[in-house]
């Protein structure tokens, strides 16, 4: 079961709950933070040089650009990259998730109201099911749908054409998408990590969307703690300005502030909150920074395997505090020398 943490990159579980509801809807909801042109999207610059090329090029031929895969660790901008490419071709963006097409006419309903030109945006493509998938194989090759009507030997098949779209997927495991569908995508970019001075430059951007001031200082130090990740950091931003409100001048965040904040949210200088350092103290001190497998860590815990595994590991390890070993986990001189308390 995910759990809601204000620095996890995964969208939490209110905000899942929220746009499982109606993606499309949560989407344009949040385009207030959302950058609208490649302009306007901080970082990423290789992949926005890709984009642009590719998008340039289609608008010399009068075609739509081929399907794109996007994949990369959650929170980096998948979606909202999604939207840009949207905006640079002039497209209308419609925008679902792969959990949500649970049938063959959940897709058929989605394609045949495309237009030409159109945008389809699947996030978590990986979790489509493998019947849909092969729906999806004919609609992106050929711009066609097969739809068989009845059952046993009066069964028909009906062919439906489709008009030339861009399908964009999304997905945070590349290895677990069909070879067949993935070979399906013209164009296959990573998103990478975000450099200490963008995630400062994008806080600074969207500080002024939501009417705060916000001084330099401050946002390098909150871009310190977001994990270099843009979905942590106006999380981080949200919580910060709530505090400002409260506890100091409204709408104004300056170093001491944006420290103070922190210090409430039990968000160190390495990004880590009291859960991460919690998961570290146990394997210190229970079993004397181990190895400890990860179902005797869970239990240790009182967490779940998954979210040890989705939630705490991947963050912990990119900082270098623990590693996999065969025999399970073990934390690393550089977690020793941390302030865990």
């Amino acid at each position: 079961m995910a759990i809601d943490r204000l620095i996890q990159p995964e969208e939490t579980e209110n905000e899942q709950a929220h746009i499982s509801e109606n993606r499309e809807a949560s989407y344009n909801n949040e385009l207030s933070l959302r950058p609208q042109n490649f302009k306007q999207y901080i970082g990423q610059k290789k992949l926005k040089q890709n984009l642009e090329l590719a998008i340039q090029a289609a608008k010399n031929r009068s075609e739509t650009i081929d399907h794109l895969l996007l994949y990369g660790p959650p929170g980096l901008g998948k979606t909202t990259m999604a939207g840009v490419v949207a905006k640079e071709l002039g497209a209308n963006f419609h925008i679902t998730a792969g959990p949500a097409i649970e049938r063959g006419g959940d897709l058929a309903s989605l394609l045949t109201k495309l237009q030409p030109g159109d945008i389809l945006f699947i996030d978590e493509i990986h979790r489509l099911s493998s019947a849909i998938a092969e729906v999806l194989y004919s609609a992106m090759e050929d711009f066609g749908l097969d739809i068989i009507l009845g059952k046993g030997p009066s069964a028909k098949s009906l062919r439906i054409d489709l008009p030339k779209f861009t399908l964009i997927g999304a997905t945070t495991k590349t290895g677990s998408l069909a070879a067949p569908l993935r070979d399906r995508f013209g164009h296959v970019h990573q998103l990478d990590f975000y450099q200490l001075e963008e995630i400062s430059t994008i806080l600074l951007q969207n500080a002024k969307l939501l009417s705060l001031s916000l001084d330099q200082e401050a946002s390098v130090e909150i871009a310190k703690r977001s994990r270099l990740t843009p979905r942590v950091a106006n999380r981080i931003l949200k919580r910060v300005r709530d505090y400002a409100e409260v506890h100091g001048t409204p709408n104004v965040v300056d170093l001491e502030t944006a420290k103070k904040a922190l210090k409430m949210l039990e968000i160190d200088e390495h990004g880590l909150d009291s859960s991460d350092r919690r998961i570290l103290k146990i394997i210190i001190d229970k079993f004397n920074g181990g190895p400890v497998g990860l179902d005797t860590l869970a239990h240790a815990a009182s967490e779940e395997r998954s979210t040890i595994e989705d939630y705490y590991e991947p963050y912990l390890m990119r900082l270098g505090l623990i590693e996999r070993t065969p025999r399970g986990r073990i934390t690393t001189p550089k977690a020793s020398k941390l302030n865990l308390s």
